[in-house]
């Protein structure tokens, strides 16, 4: 068991449910609304005993994953990332769009984004995060049969050189080009990336 890193970019499962949800009802949310919602659906767990630390947990996921999220819709959509206002916004339908731009040195944003501060090492936020994935994947009917590694990477559009940054690029990217409420959306592809991704995931460490 090891600290885990500070500056580890590990991909926060709540993004893909979160976008869903966004996309269907893209204003008037908070961190305490969506979490709700994602426990209606069944993929909002208790964290911890202690109700305050299940409290601070929940919240810590919810605005990492937002920021990710934040990160990931640049530069064709904003989402704004406010605790009691989140919203996410198209180019060229919302007055000032094109003045927003993700503040890196935000002191907010950096302690989310900072997984050191979920209090847990590595192999526990790891284990936690699986348990997120396997929700998820039953939420969204993929299979639980793992891929292999070559396969995986084909299905990813990735040959054997790709490297965990590529992998993690690669699957972000179509992740949200076949994300079923896109406008071009296709379930079964993204289901597809989902469990190319998971299997990739689950044999390297550094994903």
């Amino acid at each position: 068991m090891y600290a885990l890193d500070s500056h580890e970019e590990i991909d926060n499962p709540l993004i893909w449910p979160i976008l869903s949800i966004l996309e269907e009802q893209p204003n008037d949310w908070k961190v305490h609304t969506l979490a709700a919602k994602l426990k209606e659906q069944g993929l909002m767990h208790g964290l911890d005993n202690n109700s305050d630390l299940d409290l601070f947990k929940r919240n810590f996921l919810m605005m990492n994953a937002l920021y990710q999220l934040q990160e990931i819709l640049m530069p064709k959509q904003w989402l704004q990332v406010e605790a009691m206002d989140i919203r996410l916004m198209w180019h060229g339908h919302a007055t000032g769009f094109d003045d927003h731009e993700i503040e890196v040195d935000d002191p907010l944003r950096e302690y989310y984004m900072d997984w050191s501060h979920y209090e847990a090492n590595q192999e526990e936020v790891k284990l936690l995060l699986n348990t997120f994935w396997k929700r998820y994947k039953r939420h969204i009917g993929s299979s639980v049969t793992p891929i292999k590694r070559l396969k995986a990477l084909r299905i990813l559009e990735l040959d054997e050189t790709a490297t965990s940054k590529d992998i993690r690029r690669q699957w972000r990217k179509l992740a949200l080009k076949w994300h079923p409420d896109r406008p071009d959306g296709d379930p079964q592809r993204f289901r597809a990336a989902c469990e190319a991704w998971n299997s990739l995931r689950e044999m390297d460490t550094q994903l």
